[in-house]
C-alpha cells in the first residue's frame, strides 16, 4: 500500500510541475519537497516550525494575517533563519482580532496579500519537516489558499507538537502512574509554563512559531527516549489528522 500511495503522489508530483504558469519558486520547491527522505533520523531531519495569526477561525470566511516561521536542523533552533510576514487578508480585520494579534488594518493593508507571499513561504518551507502546535488549524488556512492558487496542498509531512506530548505523557504514565488519568491544559502557553519556557509576546505568529520549536526542542529528546528513531515514526506518531 506504502509503495502505491508513494507512486500516486510521484504521479501528482509530476501533472502539478509541468503547468507552465506556476512561478519558478514554487517548480522549485515542489522538487524539494517531492525528495523528502522520512526514513532519516529525527535527530538529523530539517523542521520548520511555524504559526499563523488569524483574523477569525472560521476556515470559509476568515483569512491569514500573519505568518512566522523558524527552521531547526535536528534540535537545534537556528534563529538565523527566520520567516515574519504579515498579510493583507481577503477577510476583514474586527476589533476582537486586532485585540488579539495587535495587526491593525492599515498595517495589514500595507503588506502584500497571500498570493504574493505564498511563493517565498513554500522557498523557506523546501524540504523541512512542518511543525506547529495545534498545527491542522494553521494548515486549513494555509492548504485554503494553496488550494485556491497553486492548485494543491502544502507537500511537506507535518507534526502537531500537542500530539507529541500527549503520547510522551502517555508513555510517562506507564513508567510512573502518578500522573495518569490527570486532564490538563495542553494549549502552547500552559505547556510553556510547565516547562519553564518564557514567553513575551503571545499571539505573534514569529514568537509563537519559537516557543513551539523549545517545545518541540524538549519533545525531541523524550520521543528517542521512548523509541521513535525516525522522521516515518515522529510524522506517524504527531500526524494532524
Amino acid at each position: 500500500m506504502g509503495n502505491l500511495l508513494g507512486a500516486y503522489r510521484d504521479r501528482l508530483l509530476q501533472k502539478i510541475s509541468r503547468k507552465k504558469d506556476l512561478h519558478p519558486g514554487v517548480l522549485k520547491y515542489l522538487k524539494v519537497a517531492g525528495e523528502i527522505d522520512q526514513n532519516v533520523p529525527i535527530s538529523d531531519a530539517t523542521y520548520v516550525v511555524f504559526d499563523t495569526e488569524l483574523t477569525g477561525l472560521n476556515v470559509k470566511k476568515d483569512s491569514i494575517v500573519s505568518i512566522g516561521a523558524l527552521k531547526m536542523h535536528g534540535s537545534r533552533i537556528d534563529l538565523h533563519e527566520i520567516y515574519y510576514r504579515v498579510v493583507d487578508p481577503k477577510a476583514q480585520l474586527t476589533g476582537t482580532s486586532v485585540l488579539i494579534h495587535e495587526i491593525t488594518p492599515s498595517e495589514a493593508s500595507e503588506c502584500p496579500n497571500i498570493d504574493v507571499l505564498l511563493p517565498e513561504f513554500l522557498d523557506f518551507c523546501g524540504n523541512g519537516i512542518i511543525i506547529g502546535h495545534f498545527v491542522h488549524i494553521d494548515l486549513a488556512f494555509l492548504n485554503k489558499e494553496m488550494t485556491r492558487i497553486l492548485g494543491f496542498p502544502l507537500q511537506n509531512p507535518a507534526v502537531d507538537t500537542q500530539k507529541i506530548y500527549k503520547w510522551i505523557r502517555t508513555q510517562e504514565e506507564q513508567v510512573c502512574a502518578f500522573h495518569a488519568g490527570l486532564s490538563e491544559d495542553v494549549d502552547l502557553l500552559s505547556l510553556a509554563r510547565r516547562y519553564s519556557i518564557s514567553v513575551s509576546n503571545v499571539h505573534n505568529a514569529l514568537d509563537d512559531a519559537f516557543v513551539t520549536a523549545q517545545l518541540f526542542q524538549r519533545f525531541l529528546n523524550q520521543a528517542q527516549k521512548f523509541g521513535l528513531r525516525t522522521v516515518a515514526d515522529l510524522v506517524r506518531t504527531g500526524h494532524p489528522k
